[in-house]
């Protein structure tokens, strides 16, 4: 691309959360991102122009083998929710305002539950990222909400199965978002 356009790309690799803060900085040119209302305040405050449909991927709820929850073939991500809160089987939770964290929060919303107490982990190194967050679940033989791409990626290192799918409130939107050059006149826009 640079050979062909002069223009040097660059990727910042950071979950949706730090990624707009450092758009709202004014030292990248465009995001891409997969939290909607995130998103929608990003452009909303001036800092972005657009939202522009990107792709989609979805997520998925991996867990043990053993299923101590019993969610295996779930078809409703919400119910699979709430059989791991009654049942008190652990979770783990990125806990970092990335999109894989928000989406999370949006699904215990929608099943109507809070979640708190000992099963409900927050990992302390959850940004670091998905991957890590999936390794330290498979240690703990918990459950967790992943996006299939890094589970796909990542299933020979680990024993957790995919054990909830194809809902479509786990389908993950990502956006494009061009930052607002208007309020950062130095971007390639």
């Amino acid at each position: 691309y640079e050979q062909q356009t002069g223009v040097r790309v660059r990727h910042v690799g950071a979950g949706t959360s730090a990624a707009l803060k450092i758009a709202e900085g004014g030292s990248v040119d465009l995001v891409v991102v997969h939290a909607k209302a995130l998103e929608e305040k990003f452009v909303a405050d001036g800092y972005g122009t657009e939202r522009v449909d990107f792709m989609y991927n979805d997520f998925v709820i991996v867990g043990p083998a053993e299923d101590p929850a019993g969610i295996k073939g779930e078809k409703s991500a919400t119910a699979a929710l709430k059989k791991i809160a009654d049942s008190k089987s652990l979770f783990i939770s990125r806990g970092d305002k990335s999109g894989t964290n928000v989406k999370e929060i949006e699904v215990w919303d929608a099943a109507g539950i809070k979640p708190s107490g000992e099963w409900y982990r927050i990992y302390e190194k959850g940004a670091s990222g998905n991957v890590p967050t999936l390794l330290y679940t498979d240690e703990q033989k918990a459950y967790t909400l992943m996006d299939r791409a890094t589970y796909i990626t990542t299933k020979d290192k680990i024993k957790l199965q995919v054990l909830v799918e194809n809902d479509e409130l786990l389908l993950n939107y990502i956006t494009l978002i061009p930052v607002n050059p208007a309020k950062f006149p130095n971007l390639n826009a």
